[in-house]
């Protein structure tokens, strides 16, 4: 039963003949904040008695009467309770030896007795219960405490029974002192292996280099002798067969002279990490084959086009990693059917187009260009996408009004959409200002308003809508986002919807809800790895039958400055006029391609194959106009040649190329002064504009 042991709740039982003393005796106590029970004879107190009890006060007359229930029900008492006993006497001056014989006569449970001779006043008897309750107070504290040890104990044992390891405590003999059941289904006969020579057999140690150890330097004996174990793998056969792979962990444990008295043990079931260990070096040694075969094969059909040995170490790479990716390796013949396709429409029609020259057959060799003209366009397209995916493509991220860049795509969005699609606009005046790539943003919008054309083939509408809003750190969290002010752009369709269950994997890669051979999956992923690179975030909403929304977040312009700048007109291909060029590029065919193409265009040109060569060339050169390089370089990569070439050569211009560069994502952040760069695969023309524009920044500079 719970106890009050609140001031309030103070318990006293008051054990002597009714009349007019007990009842003045009742009224002090109550008037003192005492709760009174009052008994007329000994059975009655006896019947009264528990654990609430504060106090016990009794004459002379209940102690006379027959004692054998209070003796019981004394007894009965839990171990912590002692109920403190004020004898009212009579006798006064009473001897040690009339105590004594009293005592003889109260029972043996009774240890706590007060004995008042009257007569005495009331501060006397509420000063002498005072006592009695506050000691009786501090059983209940006791009590308390007890009760709050065994809580705490059950509840570690509740624990210790239910851990998925073993654990025990051993004495300095390798007993098991405490354990749990998953410690007793290694060790049953509650002896350390080490201990016992038949145990040990069945246990296989190994050190970190694999190597099997004697049963000394198991961990339980090793902790006995002081040594601390974090960890020790070891090889277990049970008796009823098979094997158990098991991690054990000991330390010492010391008293209080610092002197070992056992040791504390850990089994950790380390069954399924050794069986992928085991199945993930069968797959390696499968893959090591797989990519032998397909490396011999490569460079049996592409001779030609054989890399380097660094170039060739990143394709097996590549290769390897999508091998370990299941979801990836899904859909890789898809990838390679794709780029097969292309490459035999680049390499069938140069073989025409040779077979015609050498015949001096020349009416359709314009056709054979244009077809290899167009796959390789398709192949820069779908790299371009797989950057995107990446997040590594290269961006020129400025302030981009958002609601002129969405209205300028709704002709081409109209004709792309079927004449069953309703296309509309919902623009927001405060939309403002964005900082992203608008080329890249406007692919974007194109990728998902084809998904939602074919997301309605029975007919719908499409709305683009723009809006500026105010993310906190909770909201844009969960995507990935930071907490501010973003552009949202809004594509919402009436289509068939995405089911919830696949709506957490739109945006993994290769992953498509079309019919086989309709998409490649590279569409949604190639446009949260476009936002994910502008700093900004993607999310989906979507119900089947109703239609999907997929908004684009992306960070508001610190300064909203209108781009109203008129894009300028195709223009003829530059010539130069003999300007001295330094082309600094690894890869043969293209750095043979450009210094072709340069001469022709009337340049003086010089030719590296890194920037050391490019460096000894520097010093050899009287005069440079302009430095044309690759990103990615062996050994000195582009941006650090230029900034060696611009500290030696003030106010050269640098002309970058790239075609995957991840310090080169953002372009505002990789070029410094007198710095532009173009995207790997470009054209010839564009190749010449972008040098003619180089040399016409530095030339109105010297003016």
């Amino acid at each position: 039963m719970a106890v009050d042991s609140s001031p309030d709740g103070r318990q006293v039982l008051v054990g002597a003949p009714s009349g007019t003393d007990r009842s003045n005796l009742a009224d002090l106590l109550a008037s003192d904040g005492y709760a009174v029970r009052l008994a007329s004879d000994p059975g009655e107190v006896a019947r009264q008695l528990d654990t609430r009890t504060g106090a016990v006060i009794i004459t002379d007359e209940i102690m006379a009467g027959d004692l054998t229930a209070l003796t019981a029900a004394l007894s009965s008492q839990p171990e912590w309770s002692n109920i403190p006993f004020v004898l009212i006497t009579a006798h006064r001056s009473q001897t040690r030896q009339d105590l004594d014989t009293l005592r003889t006569r109260l029972p043996a449970a009774l240890k706590k007795l007060i004995v008042l001779e009257q007569p005495f006043g009331p501060a006397s008897l509420l000063s002498t219960l005072d006592v009695a309750c506050r000691s009786r107070q501090r059983q209940f504290e006791i009590r308390d405490r007890l009760q709050e040890l065994a809580d705490e104990r059950a509840r570690l044992n509740s624990l210790v029974e239910n851990l998925p390891v073993g654990v025990c405590f051993i004495d300095l003999d390798g007993n098991t002192v405490l354990s749990n059941p998953k410690y007793d289904e290694y060790v049953p006969n509650r002896l350390i292996p080490s201990a016992q020579p038949d145990a040990a057999m069945r246990w296989l140690a190994l050190d970190s280099e694999g190597r099997p150890l004697p049963s000394d330097q198991f961990a339980g004996a090793r902790a006995l002798r002081g040594e601390h174990v974090p960890a020790l793998d070891c090889r277990y056969l049970p008796p009823d067969g098979g094997e158990r792979w098991t991690r054990i962990s000991a330390v010492p444990l010391y008293d209080s002279q610092h002197a070992v008295i056992g040791a504390a043990m850990v089994i950790i079931d380390i069954d399924a990490e050794k069986q992928n260990e085991s199945m993930l070096r069968r797959f390696n040694d499968e893959l090591e084959i797989e990519v032998k075969v397909r490396t011999q094969a490569l460079e049996d059909a592409l001779a030609l086009l054989t890399v380097e040995s660094q170039e060739r170490a990143r394709a097996e790479e590549q290769l390897r990693h999508s091998l370990k990716m299941d979801a990836v390796g899904q859909l890789t013949g898809g990838i390679a059917h794709d780029f097969n396709n292309m490459l035999t429409g680049i390499i069938g029609a140069l073989e025409l187009m040779r077979v015609r020259l050498r015949k001096q057959q020349y009416d359709d060799l314009g056709r054979y260009m244009d077809a290899a003209h167009s796959s390789a366009g398709r192949a820069a397209a779908l790299t371009q996408r797989l950057l995107a995916f990446s997040r590594r493509q290269s961006l020129e991220n400025r302030a981009v009004a958002i609601n002129p860049l969405v209205e300028s795509l709704s002709d081409l969005l109209q004709r792309t959409l079927t004449e069953s699609v309703v296309l509309e606009m919902d623009l927001a005046e405060d939309a403002g200002f964005a900082m992203v790539d608008a080329n890249q943003l406007e692919n974007a919008l194109l990728n998902l308003s084809i998904n939602a054309r074919d997301a309605m083939p029975e007919g719908g509408t499409l709305v683009i809508g723009t809006q500026r809003v105010e993310r906190n750190a909770a909201d844009a969290g969960r995507f990935g986002g930071k907490a501010g002010t973003y552009v949202s752009i809004c594509v919402t369709d009436t289509g068939v919807g995405i089911p919830q269950s696949l709506l957490e994997k739109v945006f993994e890669p290769f992953f498509t809800t079309k019919p086989l051979g309709q998409g490649t999956g590279l569409g949604l992923s190639m446009v949260y790895g476009f936002v994910q690179q502008s700093n900004g975030f993607v999310t989906v909403d979507s119900h089947e039958g109703q239609g999907t929304t997929i908004t684009l977040h992306l960070p508001l312009a610190d300064i909203e400055i209108a781009e109203n700048e008129t894009p300028a007109a195709p223009s003829p291909r530059s010539a130069g006029a003999g300007q001295s060029i330094l082309v600094v590029e690894d890869d043969d065919s293209v750095r043979l391609l450009l210094q072709t193409t340069l001469q022709d265009l009337g340049y003086s040109v010089h030719l590296a194959e890194d920037g050391q060569r490019a460096l000894q060339l520097l010093d050899q050169l009287d005069y440079l106009d302009l430095l044309i390089s690759d990103v990615g370089l062996p050994g000195l990569n582009g941006r650090q040649l230029a900034e060696i070439f611009q500290q030696k050569r003030p106010g050269l211009p640098v002309l970058f190329m790239t075609g995957y560069a991840e310090n080169a994502a953002v372009r505002s952040k990789f070029l410094g002064p007198g710095m532009t760069m173009i995207t790997k695969p470009f054209s010839l023309e564009s190749l010449a504009d972008a040098i003619a524009g180089a040399l016409r920044v530095r030339l109105e500079e010297e003016v």
